[in-house]
């Protein structure tokens, strides 16, 4: 009997995650999620200077200036490469596809989960 190790990346469904309850919640759900990733990648780097919560303040407070959302963005997807490779897996998340996909209906979020449950999932094995 083989038991999963844990990890604190959560496995979620990556269509809930971009469209449902945002839809449901009137965007606020987006910032859960946000500060959500952000905490589970520093505690599974184990990185106490890993940003949690100040991706989270420059989305909510500075994402009207445009720029400081898509550098906040882009930098998720920098660190969601560095938690694939702290995980032992290819980093395979590409910051730049993640930006152009957020261009187009939001579909970075749901790329951006979906590299996050790659993580989740080489645990559960």
């Amino acid at each position: 009997m083989t038991t999963a190790l844990a990890t604190p990346i959560k496995s979620r469904n990556p269509v809930l995650v971009w469209l449902v309850w945002p839809l449901i919640t009137l965007g606020i759900y987006f910032f859960v999620w946000y500060y959500k990733i952000h905490k589970e990648m520093a505690e599974l780097r184990r990185d106490p200077e890993a940003p949690v919560a100040g991706p989270l303040l420059v989305m909510l407070f500075l994402s009207w200036t445009g720029i400081a959302a898509i550098i906040s963005f882009w930098r998720t997807g920098t660190r969601i490469r560095q938690s694939q490779e702290a995980a032992g897996l290819e980093g395979t998340c590409n910051p730049i596809l993640g930006f152009v996909l957020n261009l187009i209906f939001g579909l970075g979020i749901l790329y951006y989960q979906l590299e996050l449950n790659k993580i989740a999932d080489s645990y559960a094995v």
